[in-house]
């Protein structure tokens, strides 16, 4: 290591000890949450650190700090109001697109309650075949067994839904439905 990187990084090291608690009290008041002051400081240092040999001797550091995080939350603010318009868009879309869930809430218990009465890898074969619309030879890799034993489960697990919802699951397209038939989509 060079002479020069060495002074470098000590110089680093004396402006954060010198300067952490007046950079973190400088984005604690700029920002909403304690937890992003932390991530301004850190990204305030991170930059601090990749750029050292810059940093200025004496007390232009903390000025030169302070400058960069004012960069860093200028960053933060126009990312926040990117995903702010992102999610804004999304759930305009998911309005559009997306049923009334409110219409599904008495479904969606009962499916919950009867597939909560299975052993677990009953409940994920079902799951990842019905919800993910994974085939039995793609449920074997995600769950590390053959298709053959996939398969054998699925039987099984719909044998084994259609005794907690009885015969009558309800009206035909019903989700418990819909989980207790066959989906045609055997390997």
């Amino acid at each position: 290591m060079s002479s020069g990187t060495e002074h470098d990084e000590d110089r680093f090291r004396r402006v954060y000890a010198e300067d952490f608690e007046s950079l973190l009290a400088y984005a604690l008041r700029r920002v909403a949450h304690p937890e992003d002051a932390a991530d301004v400081v850190a990204e305030t240092f991170l930059v601090a650190w990749r750029r050292r040999q810059d940093i200025p001797v004496g007390g232009e550091a903390r000025l030169w700090l302070y400058g960069v995080a004012r960069r860093v939350l200028a960053n933060q603010h126009r990312g926040g109001v990117r995903r702010q318009r992102l999610g804004e868009r999304l759930r305009q879309q998911l309005v559009v697109s997306v049923a009334d869930p409110g219409s599904e809430v008495p479904e969606r218990l009962a499916v919950r309650a009867a597939l909560a009465g299975l052993a677990e890898v009953d409940r994920e074969v079902l799951m990842l075949t019905v919800w993910e619309g994974l085939r039995p030879h793609e449920v074997a890799a995600v769950l590390g067994a053959t298709p053959a034993a996939v398969r054998t489960r699925l039987s099984r697990a719909r044998a084994r839904l259609r005794g907690l919802v009885g015969d009558d699951p309800g009206p035909p397209g019903h989700v418990l439905d819909v989980l207790t038939a066959s989906t045609g989509k055997e390997d």
